[in-house]
């Protein structure tokens, strides 16, 4: 996508000269265009509203208007690639399979219209015309045999990204995920390495019922020879996809459909090319010192929530973003808890009662989806799986701010 000029109408704040000016930037595709006039003027807020105030580079400014012609709004804005809509989901997937693919030559990717159709989701978006059908490979709708074919092209060296519909479409092709993937390395000696990512969307979405909705990130985490990838966030897909394609071991991938449209700040180093996040690495999305929470996935999001709730009533959350499940950051769970004392976890535990427990001071609260096959009717799903307000009442259960679980029942 070519530059292209954005005029944003502004004027200074707290300083002796307040008469409105004009500030120009250039944005393209990846990264903001460095002939950003003024140079130094680079906006530095996560997005702009109608009105309001924002930090530049240069000092502090109350916007008045912008205008970016006619096109959409941009999702890079400054010559130094700070983010004012951010990027989405979809759209750091897309572009780290596509940079991944013309780094090395050796990875493809395969999986059901990921290739004529653009992708299930539109993440394989353009990957096709650009790279052409032996690296961007329909496949039939069947997932044992198209997995099979990746696991045996791995073994030769390349290196395939399997994409899965829905993760729950992998039980078809688990034999291969589980026995010819994720054993191999261990049964050769060491002689066998099986680079290859199973991606795909996991978990709960919206109105797709019991057959499209399982969660598979507990049942990929107890195998040992798998590496299994959370993503949250933009920065978190892009980070991560790229560590994933680039590690010589199988990882299992867990996107989350509703995720794919959301939209993050992102800044210009995530943006380059050779950005790469550390697998088994957590992020401590917000820090706090009464209570800890982890998640993964889209409950980061309702974790956030109910954190900025329970702000309101004085208790400090701290939110753990996993990222990786296996293997997972020990360490960062556990030095969060003995600072806290208290821990939630949602949709998945820790190994805090091992490493910790002589730092609790109340027992771990584990939230997690109800113990049914995923219901259709939009009331009863919305029962099923974890919302906002069970994480607030599990926090303030453990801060010893609530009644008890039965009492509240």
């Amino acid at each position: 996508m070519p530059a292209r000029k954005i005029k944003i109408n502004c004027e200074s704040v707290g300083c002796c000269c307040s008469a409105p000016s004009t500030l120009i930037f250039y944005t393209s595709h990846r990264r903001s265009d460095p002939r950003s006039n003024p140079p130094n003027s680079v906006i530095l807020c996560e997005r702009i509203k109608d009105v309001g105030n924002f930090k530049a580079k240069s000092g502090s400014w109350k916007l008045i208007s912008y205008d970016f012609g006619a096109e959409d709004p941009p999702r890079h804005v400054g010559n130094e690639g700070f983010s004012i809509f951010g990027e989405r989901v979809r759209d750091a997937l897309n572009s780290a399979l596509d940079e991944e693919m013309s780094a090395d030559p050796k990875v493809f990717l395969m999986g059901e219209e990921v290739g004529e159709y653009q992708g299930a989701y539109k993440i394989t978006k353009g990957l096709l015309d650009k790279y052409g059908p032996d690296r961007v490979r329909d496949t039939p709708i069947t997932e044992a045999g198209f997995t099979g074919i990746g696991v045996g092209a791995a073994y030769y060296g390349l290196k395939p990204v399997i994409e899965f519909m829905t993760f729950n479409f992998s039980m078809q092709a688990i034999d291969h995920i589980i026995n010819s993937a994720a054993k191999s390395n261990y049964m050769s000696a060491g002689q066998i390495n099986v680079p290859i990512v199973f991606r795909g969307p996991n978990g709960a979405a919206a109105g797709v019922g019991a057959q499209h909705s399982q969660c598979y990130a507990a049942w990929y985490a107890t195998c040992p020879g798998l590496k299994v990838l959370t993503p949250y966030s933009s920065e978190d897909a892009r980070g991560l996809l790229k560590a994933a394609i680039r590690d010589p071991d199988p990882v299992v991938f867990l996107e989350n459909e509703i995720l794919y449209g959301e939209s993050f700040p992102i800044s210009a180093e995530v943006l380059d090319s050779s950005f790469c996040l550390p697998i088994g690495k957590a992020k401590i999305e917000r820090e706090g010192k009464d209570v800890t929470i982890t998640a993964f996935s889209k409950m980061v999001g309702y974790s956030l929530q109910a954190a900025e709730i329970l702000a309101k009533e004085g208790i400090r959350a701290e939110v753990i973003n996993l990222r990786s499940i296996r293997p997972l950051d020990r360490k960062t769970i556990n030095d969060s808890v003995r600072k806290t004392n208290r821990l939630v976890t949602v949709e998945e535990g820790a190994s805090v009662v091992e490493d910790s427990f002589g730092y609790l001071d109340a027992p771990v609260e584990r939230i997690a989806g109800a113990d049914v096959p995923m219901p259709y009717a939009a009331n009863l799903e919305r029962l099923a799986v974890p919302q906002v307000e069970d994480i607030v009442r599990a926090a303030k259960r453990a801060c010893y701010r609530a009644s008890s679980l039965a009492a509240s029942a």
